[in-house]
């Protein structure tokens, strides 16, 4: 009798036993999610540090204004690690006289890294600013001229010219010539895209130009480019899977926060335009009439992806708006 009573304790020790540590060796895996942080919703509450705006070479010298080489050190990943800071050049046109300056943030379009030099996509437009009156500032971004290596995943490095521009936006107050209250934005293109991003994470009004932006919805945006890929798309088709596997694409898409824009927007769009299709811009207009917003919408008959043969009308209309949403104290 008390063999099997002695029998059945080690049993049940064993079996007890048996089941803890099977259940010791059980670990969940979970995947980690460096990309959550870029989230619309995130990166509104995203502490990006400033930066030390250091003004380097001079590019050229004209009458009217002088163009320097600029350069930035921040955290792009906002990872508060002063290893991953990273530089990003850029240029300055600085208007002749005393001032202090209102200032234009200007973002360009996509470039072949290959061919790319700084001021490629905004120098001529910045410049014309510059000679009317406006310090205008142009980041080059990550992987591009004489800026740190971007990252090497394919879609943090593209939401990584938020934090880029977030950055900028936060340091412009090291620069000495600045008024330190009037901001404008001119985007083109991608750098439209990156604009409106800007506006919905800050909620600023900060007047904003628009030359045929990339505004449909994340992944869309990307995916109706990916003909023009070397493989034809496949790199960023495959990423893309994985991407969706993990992270739900309308958090990254500016048309669903297009509700916390409350700038006043100036946009331009030309009909010959064959790289962002002219009914984008028609329903980002509509869009922003119903959502009330100061909204100028200039459609240039002809006119490229570039605005040619309007640029110069563009241009003028955008001067003009710009010096109309003065802050004056």
């Amino acid at each position: 009798m008390k063999k099997s009573i002695l029998y059945a304790i080690f049993l049940l020790i064993g079996i007890v036993s048996g089941w803890w540590f099977s259940r010791e060796r059980t670990v969940i895996q979970i995947k980690p999610r460096p990309l959550d942080k870029y989230t619309i919703e995130n990166l509104i509450s995203l502490n990006i540090e400033p930066g030390q705006i250091v003004i380097g070479d001079t590019i050229k010298e004209e009458k009217d204004f002088t163009s320097y080489l600029f350069s930035f050190v921040f955290d792009p990943a906002a990872a508060g690690q002063v290893f991953k800071l990273k530089k990003v050049t850029g240029l300055v046109n600085l208007p002749a006289g005393k001032g202090p300056f209102p200032i234009v943030i200007m973002l360009r379009g996509y470039v072949d890294q290959k061919l790319y030099k700084t001021g490629d996509g905004t120098g001529q437009a910045g410049e014309y600013f510059a000679q009317n009156g406006f310090m205008t500032i142009a980041p080059d971004f990550l992987g591009y001229a004489g800026s740190d290596k971007e990252a090497e995943n394919i879609f943090e490095s593209r939401f990584q010219t938020y934090t880029t521009t977030l950055a900028l936006l936060k340091s412009l107050k090291s620069l000495e010539k600045w008024d330190k209250q009037n901001i404008s934005i001119w985007g083109h293109s991608n750098g439209g895209q990156i604009a409106l991003t800007l506006l919905e994470i800050t909620g600023e009004t900060y007047p904003t130009a628009l030359w045929a932006p990339v505004s449909k919805p994340f992944p869309y945006s990307i995916l109706y480019y990916t003909d023009e890929s070397d493989d034809g798309g496949k790199l960023i088709r495959r990423e893309l899977a994985k991407f969706e596997d993990q992270y739900d694409p309308d958090l990254y898409s500016i048309s669903k926060y297009f509700d916390r824009i409350k700038a006043p927007i100036q946009l331009h769009q030309g009909t010959a335009d064959d790289a962002v299709p002219r009914n984008w811009s028609d329903k980002l207009a509509s869009t922003f009439k119903k959502q009330g917003l100061e909204i100028n919408y200039f459609i240039h008959p002809g006119a490229d992806h570039n605005l040619q043969p309007s640029w110069n009308t563009a241009t003028e209309k955008d001067l003009k708006f710009f010096r109309k949403n003065f802050i004056i104290d």
